[in-house]
């Protein structure tokens, strides 16, 4: 695999530091931007914490009218789920926010997957512009899984990685869970990305995807790799534990 040009690692000693490291990244991506921002939030125990610090502390310091948010993936679950990542990132940050919801563009996980996924990448090509053939993405923030997965694409569905669609069906290899995903093509297309992996059962893949060591390939994070953006690793020290550069 090529090396990662643009690539950036912040060690953070606890999930309050790294919160506050992802508030001032987006701090200066947003309010630097003169244009609409276009952000793709992540699901997770992880996100959920950043949304809550972004809710109490960053009420102002953001711009936040100006940014559109987006999601990497969601479950095919209706927004009122306990699985859903529309509803935990309403619930802790957005309904917080001088936002209108016209700022709000989820996947429709309660519809026919097949029409979700249609919905979803007309609204995307709709708000955002083209660039390297596909919509070019702001910001996106991302997770890993203990498999290698990120977004909703998972090692047995690699080829999502390659798709030329924007968004697409995805299964959870062991619940068979439908999921909605964005592809690896719009992911690799963004001008950020930013993976976020905290606790130490995380620490091996984090070192074998970075260090593209021993079986990386098998791992979909190990593909996300910007065309010609910024990619971002906020790792707590027990996610890092493992990792020497």
């Amino acid at each position: 695999m090529d090396s990662i040009v643009n690539y950036k690692i912040q060690i953070s000693k606890s999930l309050e530091e790294l919160s506050e490291k992802f508030a001032q990244l987006l701090i200066e991506k947003v309010n630097s931007s003169k244009n609409i921002f276009h952000l793709a939030l992540s699901g997770g125990t992880t996100p959920k914490t950043i949304y809550e610090h972004l809710a109490t502390h960053h009420q102002s310091t953001i711009i936040w009218d100006k940014v559109k948010f987006y999601w990497g993936d969601e479950r095919c679950v209706a927004p009122n789920d306990a699985e859903s990542n529309y509803k935990m990132a309403m619930e802790s940050l957005l309904s917080e926010l001088p936002i209108s919801a016209g700022n709000i563009f989820r996947i429709k996980g309660e519809i026919d997957p097949y029409l979700a996924v249609d919905h979803y990448s007309s609204q995307v090509l709709q708000q955002i512009k083209i660039k390297n053939n596909y919509p070019r993405f702001d910001l996106i923030m991302l997770g890993v899984g203990e498999d290698g997965h990120t977004a909703s694409i998972f090692p047995n569905q690699k080829e999502l990685l390659h798709s030329k669609n924007i968004s697409a069906i995805a299964v959870h290899p062991s619940s068979r869970q439908k999921r909605i995903t964005l592809t690896g093509s719009v992911i690799n297309n963004a001008s950020n990305i930013v993976f976020i992996a905290t606790g130490k059962n995380k620490s091996k893949i984090v070192d074998s995807i970075i260090n593209q060591k021993d079986n990386y390939e098998d791992y979909p994070a190990s593909f996300i790799r910007p065309i010609d953006g910024e990619l971002y690793w906020l790792l707590d020290e027990h996610a890092a534990s493992d990792y020497s550069d």
